[in-house]
């Protein structure tokens, strides 16, 4: 049976630089940085003091106070989210079977906002005075499931937690289950809320986050820089609709693109380093590019993983030079988490995002903060400007702790 062809028809966000699409695609183009010290605690004592927060977000529109109280961030950016892009997308749910549409929404930590407060709970007043919604507040699955009761679809309903490359993954594995008839419609993203004591402490326990600029935040994120220190930990969700085509055409809905390539790969080679050769992440884009039948020199713009660590930005570049060979030096290739840090688990969903945007506006977003050129990180990063440009093929990288690499390719739809 041939795969069905599934295209993109509807998007949402909540992000550090914009809570819905036409503000977060503004910032984008102007360059503009949502990092800042962080406001959710007092960061004093902390080696990082910076963090990409959502700010002025407000569930009340879609979450009731009672389920607010029910839900952790997280999972109430991802139901915001998703009715923007159902709003967007222009589906009415009560026209469909409710069986043709599933949830598949990535996150790759859950809430750690409650299990630190809930372990102070159980420290200091014992375990009776627990909530009994701790569990079902903190586990990754609960964004799918809030999205599917909010919305009232009974489809496939999943979930994925591969660290960083959470949200690609989600998107990717929601292609193939629309791909193979078992679904007409699939909500899917990446939605991560981990700007909390436990996050920022663990993650600078690590030394992954950068150090150097508390004093000047915006500058923190600086993806492919030379005088790049670690990533900015940021929060946020992106919400797709994959339709497969027969169905968004016999509504007449509008088309942001297709997706057509999902490629996927483990390095195998450390928990929280990558494949110093880039093998892994190589793999998943060159299967991508194969699965999508694109010749690498057909594809026009890559957003990079990207995360402003030493080690990541110099591996995807090597990555990016062995699958394009001599058409590397003449791709453009941008990190969009210099503006918005890097949302973990969320990451590759509002990435994804993006590259459905640069198709539709012939717009390539720049890497800000590239300042001092790194001899290892010698590609196009589009610096500091967005670049307008004839956008018909993108791609969009995540790699995850425990060596997941995910990879998407987008084409605009003829």
């Amino acid at each position: 049976m041939d795969k069905r062809r599934v295209v993109i028809t509807g998007l949402g966000t909540i992000t550090p630089i914009g809570n819905n699409i036409d503000e977060f695609w503004s910032s984008l183009i102007a360059g503009k940085s949502g990092i800042g010290r962080i406001t959710r605690f007092d960061p004093t004592q902390y080696n990082s003091q910076v963090a990409g927060e959502v700010k002025g977000f407000d569930p009340s529109v879609h979450i009731s106070p009672k389920d607010q109280r029910r839900m952790d961030t997280f999972a109430q950016y991802a139901v915001v989210a998703a009715h923007q892009a159902v709003r967007d997308a222009g589906i009415d749910f009560g026209k469909d079977d409710p069986f043709q549409t599933g949830v598949l929404i990535g996150s790759g930590i859950g809430s750690l906002y409650i299990i630190q407060e809930q372990t102070k709970v159980l420290f200091d007043r014992g375990p009776s005075r627990m909530s009994p919604f701790t569990i079902p507040m903190l586990i990754v699955n609960v964004a799918s499931g809030w999205v599917a009761i909010s919305l009232g679809v009974k489809g496939p309903n999943s979930a994925v937690a591969t660290a960083c490359a959470s949200g690609t993954h989600a998107i990717g594995d929601a292609f193939k289950i629309i791909q193979r008839g078992d679904a007409q419609v699939m909500i899917t993203g990446g939605t991560e809320s981990c700007v909390c004591k436990i996050g920022v402490g663990a993650f600078c326990a690590m030394k992954a986050l950068s150090r150097k600029y508390n004093d000047n935040p915006q500058k923190a994120s600086r993806p492919f820089d030379k005088e790049r220190d670690g990533f900015v930990m940021a929060e946020g969700t992106g919400i797709i609709i994959l339709e497969e085509l027969e169905h968004a055409r016999a509504r007449n809905a509008k088309i942001y693109a297709e997706i057509v390539g999902y490629g996927m790969s483990c390095d195998a080679y450390h928990i929280t380093a990558p494949d110093p050769e880039g093998r892994g992440a190589a793999r998943a884009m060159s299967e991508a590019l194969k699965h999508a039948g694109i010749k690498p020199g057909e594809v026009s713009y890559v957003n990079a993983h990207g995360t402003s660590t030493p080690l990541n930005d110099k591996v995807e570049t090597l990555a990016i030079k062995n699958v394009f060979g001599d058409y590397a030096k003449k791709l453009p290739i941008s990190s969009t988490k210099s503006m918005t840090g890097h949302l973990l688990g969320a990451a590759g969903a509002v990435e994804f995002v993006v590259c459905c945007l640069s198709i539709k506006n012939n717009m390539i977003a720049p890497t800000i903060n590239y300042e001092t050129p790194d001899p290892e990180c010698d590609l196009d990063y589009v610096p500091n400007k967005a670049r307008e440009a004839k956008v018909d093929i993108t791609m969009s990288n995540s790699l995850g702790f425990g060596g997941h690499n995910a990879t998407l390719v987008i084409r605009r739809f003829e």
